[in-house]
């Protein structure tokens, strides 16, 4: 039996709030559960150094977790002068699985930043953060369409992302941090709408797991992750 009572191929309660900041051209929060993530969009009319010139733009993203995210008080990364290694695993992750589904040379010479930061920290973090800042880059396309600044085909695809792993000998979806911490094996699945895999992160914490697990815990994600595609379509409609 799962901590939460939930079933084996059950999510976590899912919500998607949009346009909850004032100021960015996209946001929303998302909640996986007693996971919060604030997703924000930001556009600057500039690439990196390295794209000038190329007629095409970038998508990127920052991810933090505040201090009090967690049942004890982090020290902000910031006063420590430097991101840990796993903060800027996770950015990059979020910034890769975002650009796999935006055509860069349709979105021009722009850049557009999401920023994911944890209010709430109950695990899955990174999947709740991949899941919403789809939904916050949309709406700040959507911005960028109604000022006649981009035209559609910018985003391809839908993306988003779910934990699975084996609990107590038995595979599970969206594992919340009771079952992440004591996990035999634990996964994190990046998939677009469509179903293409962008990214999937395994680990065996003890017992290796086999190839006939793995695919337990793969189809566990596809119909994970074609539930959250579902809860983007509702949210953006």
């Amino acid at each position: 039996m799962r901590p939460s009572k939930r079933a084996q191929d059950e999510l976590r309660a899912v919500t998607i709030e949009r346009n909850v900041s004032k100021h960015a051209e996209g946001s929303c929060l998302i909640k996986f559960g007693d996971t919060h993530v604030l997703c924000t969009a930001s556009l600057e009319e500039r690439v990196p150094p390295w794209l000038r010139g190329q007629q095409r733009g970038w998508v990127t993203a920052e991810y933090g977790m505040l201090p009090r995210a967690t049942g004890d008080r982090m020290r902000r990364e910031a006063s420590a002068g430097k991101q840990s290694g796993r903060t800027q695993e996770i950015q990059r992750l979020i910034g890769r699985s975002l650009r796999a589904v935006v055509d860069l040379q349709a979105l021009g010479e722009v850049q557009i930043t999401v920023d994911c930061d944890v209010i709430q920290a109950d695990g899955g973090t990174r999947t709740a953060g991949i899941t919403g800042a789809w939904v916050a880059l949309f709406d700040c396309i959507e911005w960028m369409k109604a000022r006649d600044m981009v035209k559609d085909g910018v985003l391809k695809d839908h993306i988003a992302a779910i934990s699975c792993g084996i609990y107590e000998g038995t595979p599970v979806l969206d594992l919340d941090y009771a079952e992440d911490s004591t996990a035999e094996t634990d996964a994190n699945f990046v998939m677009t709408g469509s179903g293409g895999i962008v990214e999937i992160q395994g680990t065996a914490e003890g017992v290796p797991f086999s190839e006939a697990e793995f695919g337990q815990l793969t189809g566990l994600a596809k119909k994970g992750i074609t539930r959250l595609v579902d809860l983007q379509k509702m949210a953006i409609l």
